[in-house]
């Protein structure tokens, strides 16, 4: 039996660590492209700095159904995340999430007006935790069955909450 909140607490874990998510939106026939994701606390929305030039950006016209694929530095987990993404400029949130990593990319600081901040509100996400692979070929050398082992390494959680 699969622990979704178990999954859940992973995947925030290393979406705080490590951040680089691949996004794209319906209909952009599978392009999706590398971003920064900055999440507060263990929940949606995921905030995306970015440039009003980027071609998802140009594309989001109104709201829309997104895909994130998300892979942990370590390869301990793997996530497809789904929601809508939306254009969301909140002076507030900018202030909140500004640092210095942010701000090398804007030579006019928060007032850029190239400065766009993306809002993804994730709203379910398959994860996957990867089994180490010399355990578990040990593990099928011992006549264990690798399927029941791995039951419980995969699920959906529920990030509407």
């Amino acid at each position: 039996m699969t622990d979704s909140q178990a999954l859940e607490r992973k995947l925030w874990k290393h979406l705080h660590d490590d951040r680089t998510i691949m996004l794209g939106v319906e209909g952009e026939n599978g392009h999706s492209r590398p971003m920064t994701a900055l999440a507060e606390g263990d929940r949606s929305p995921l905030w995306i700095f970015t440039a009003r030039d980027n071609e998802l950006v140009r594309r989001l016209e109104r709201p829309a159904r997104a895909v994130a694929a998300f892979v942990a530095k370590d390869h301990s987990v793997f996530a497809s995340i789904e929601g809508e993404l939306h254009l969301d400029i909140d002076r507030a949130v900018i202030d909140r999430l500004w640092n210095p990593f942010i701000a090398a990319w804007y030579e006019g600081g928060k007032d850029d007006p190239n400065l766009a901040l993306l809002r993804f509100d994730a709203s379910s996400a398959e994860v996957w935790l990867n089994e180490n692979s010399l355990l578990a070929g040990m593990k099928l050398l011992l006549g264990m069955d690798p399927k029941r082992e791995y039951a419980d390494k995969v699920g959906e959680v529920d990030l509407k909450r």
